[in-house]
Formats: structure tokens, sequence, C-alpha cells
């Protein structure tokens, strides 16, 4: 699960009356911030505080500019800000959250996290993020937990279904995995995580050319990441099936697109770089399912 950024646009919650102008202000900053334009994003919320100097989101929104362009202190001050204004809006809580992150300090992060879901159970960027959070520290019940919540209150975001089932195969719990697993490919199809979920499952159960199958569409996607993760699992069925040297195709092809792949940097020191000089390989083609 990535970092869910949380961009404040409601304005009904914070002190009224709000001049029209305000909202639509904040909006159109929050459209700029959320396509990259932070200059724009900057212009549009400083006019937009400057009709309401109580409009909470848009202080939200200005902090979430400082803290994209690295400007930590100033984004602490106009999430502070924000919140003195409104404590009972989640989104003040969670841009402390999203700041803590940024900074390293997960514990104070989860913190910010949660006080945002206890102003609002259902702010959704919250609940990913502390999600996420909990998985990343290996508290894979607790992110198992908050996954399956993710679900019920998100239950139009793949995410949640993905993140649930990713948390029970830590949890060794394959078969309720492979029923997430499968409601979700019910609700979405096969989306891309889903496919790599099925991919990965037909790995633990050795049907490695299977995986192969399932995973070869994905080494062409344009999100780098998730080539690289499917080229990378591709590695892990070749090796699987003793096929050494393709194995290490496999997990070059997964390093040029993504050099942090964790998977196929795992997959080099199994296999052993140094092996692949001995024998060059003609590089394969991941197998398709026939048609």
């Amino acid at each position: 699960v990535t970092v869910a950024l949380g961009v404040a646009t409601a304005a009904c919650s914070t002190v009224p009356p709000l001049p029209p102008k305000a909202v639509e202000l904040n909006r159109d900053g929050a459209a700029a911030l959320a396509l990259g334009d932070l200059a724009t994003a900057e212009a549009r919320l400083g006019v937009a505080v400057e009709y309401s100097p109580r409009f909470t989101e848009a202080w939200v929104n200005l902090g979430l500019v400082a803290l994209r362009r690295g400007n930590l202190d100033l984004a602490r001050a106009h999430f502070n800000r924000a919140r003195d204004l409104n404590p009972d809006l989640p989104a003040p809580h969670h841009a402390l959250g999203l700041l803590a992150d940024r900074r390293g300090i997960g514990a104070e992060a989860e913190k910010h996290y949660r006080m945002a879901l206890k102003v609002d159970p259902g702010f959704v960027p919250a609940r990913q993020n502390l999600a996420r959070r909990l998985f990343e520290r290996g508290a894979f019940d607790d992110a198992r937990e908050q996954f399956a919540r993710l679900s019920q209150v998100a239950p139009d975001d793949v995410s949640g279904y993905v993140g649930l089932a990713e948390s029970l195969l830590r949890l060794d719990r394959e078969p309720e995995a492979d029923d997430a697993i499968a409601r979700a490919r019910a609700r979405f199809g096969d989306t891309p995580e889903l496919v790599m979920l099925v991919a990965r499952q037909l790995l633990r159960r050795g049907s490695f050319a299977e995986a192969e199958e399932a995973l070869a569409p994905l080494t062409s996607d344009t999100d780098a990441p998730r080539a690289a993760a499917a080229w990378a699992w591709i590695g892990v069925a070749r090796a699987g099936a003793g096929r050494q040297a393709p194995a290490r195709d496999a997990a070059s092809e997964a390093l040029a697109r993504d050099p942090t792949c964790a998977v196929a940097l795992h997959l080099e020191r199994e296999l052993g770089v140094s092996g692949a000089a001995a024998a060059p390989s003609r590089r394969e083609a991941p197998s398709r399912r026939r048609r």
C-alpha cells in the first residue's frame, strides 16, 4: 500500500460561513496539488486563507504543498494551525501523520492516523496509511484488521482487499487469503494487483509454469515497479523450476526497471550473479498462456 495523501476539499465542517470564493479556490488549489503544480496550488490556497483565515482545509492543503517541497518546518506550522482551528476534523491529524511518516517517526505517525480515525472512522487515507504502517513494521494481525475495515469503508477500492490478502498470507492463513482474493476478483476482476497475488499463490503451490503465464502480461505494464515485480516473481518461478540462468535473466529485467525491487535483489543473492558469467543464457520471453 502506498502513502495516501488525502488532499482536503470538504468545507462543511469548518467554522461557517465560508465565502464561496474561498471554497472554490481551495478546491482548485487541491486539484493543482494533485497534478503536482505546486506554485499554482500555493497561490490559490494562499488567497483562500486570505478570504477566510480560519479555513481549516486550506491550511491543511498549504501544509501538503510545503511537505511536497520538503519544507517540513513550514508544513508542521500549517498542520498545527489547522488542528488548532478545528481538532474535530480528521484531515489535520492525518496530515501530521504524513509529516511524521516523512520524518521516519513511525510511532508518532500511527498515533496521528489513529486520532484522525477517532474523529472520523470513515476517513479513508488515514485508514490506508495506518494499515500500511502496521504491515511495514510486521504487525500483520493488526494490519489485517485495518485492511479488513478499509475494505468496508472503501468497498470500491481494491487496496483494502489486496492488503487483507497480503496480511493473511504473512500470517500463514492461506485458505482465508484465498477467500479474500476470490471475493476481490469477483468484485473487481483480474486487476494487476490481484493477478500478482494469484501468481504468488500458484508459486506457493509449486505451479511454476502457470505462475509465469499469469505474470507475463504484467511485464509490459507502464508502471515500472509493477513490471519489475512481475519479472522478479517470474524469476522466482523459473528458479523454482530449476531454470537458474533464465531466473537470473528475469531478475536482471526486474532491476533494469526498478533497481530497488526487493524480490529481484533477494533472488540475485540466492542464485549468485557470478555464476551467470560462466554460462550466459539466451534471454527468454516470459511464457504466455496459449489461446
